[in-house]
């Protein structure tokens, strides 16, 4: 018995979904600027380690973040005005923060005694995850329990954080000095910690 030619409209519901797909698929390459596109289910949005920095007079700000740490510790960022201020967003599933995690202590500890101080903020992981991320890695710094988004909100009021980790330095005044988006490289951060702890206390 002779097999019935597909009908039209067989044919078309298969070529519309072959196209679907291709365009799915292609969501994971370049965007055609050199840069990966984020792919889906990959568990953070990846940045692409690019650096902006505003000269003083450009700087938006004071920052304002309360919150409470995973020991149940609370912050506020008004409480360290006059010293520079690092902050790191994370999470503990996210691959590249775990990998930029040792050169960030090493900065928290080495720049401790310069007038730095150095917060996370993590807004998706429960307590354990979190605390067990931070002793694997000897982390030295607390870090926010943002799961409800009020840091993070509160950073965005003032600079796009775009990808995570993000990391941002404020300088002296609490206002926004510089932006990390994702993987930060150790020489650039100490650069910019440097120049910021240079500059003159208000």
């Amino acid at each position: 018995m002779r097999r019935r030619p597909a009908r039209p409209r067989a044919v078309l519901a298969l070529l519309t979904a072959g196209t679907a797909l291709a365009l799915v698929l292609g969501g994971c390459a370049d965007d055609g600027r050199g840069t990966p596109q984020d792919v889906v289910d990959q568990g953070y949005q990846s940045g692409d380690g690019s650096t902006t920095t505003w000269p003083a007079a450009d700087r938006l700000g004071p920052l304002e973040i309360t919150g409470t740490d995973y020991e149940g510790t609370p912050h506020d960022l008004a409480q360290w005005r006059g010293d520079v201020v690092l902050l790191n967003t994370w999470y503990a599933a996210c691959p590249p923060c775990r990998a930029e995690a040792p050169d960030l202590a090493a900065v928290a500890t080495d720049y401790a005694d310069q007038g730095l101080h150095v917060l996370g903020i993590n807004s998706r992981d429960a307590a354990g995850a979190a605390q067990a991320f931070q002793r694997q890695l000897e982390v030295p710094y607390p870090s926010l329990d943002d799961t409800g988004g009020g840091a993070i909100a509160a950073l965005q009021g003032v600079v796009p954080v775009n990808a995570v980790p993000t990391t941002v330095l404020l300088d002296r005044e609490g206002r926004v000095a510089a932006r990390v988006l994702g993987l930060v490289e150790p020489s650039t951060l100490r650069s910019l910690v440097d120049e910021l702890l240079a500059e003159e206390a208000p």
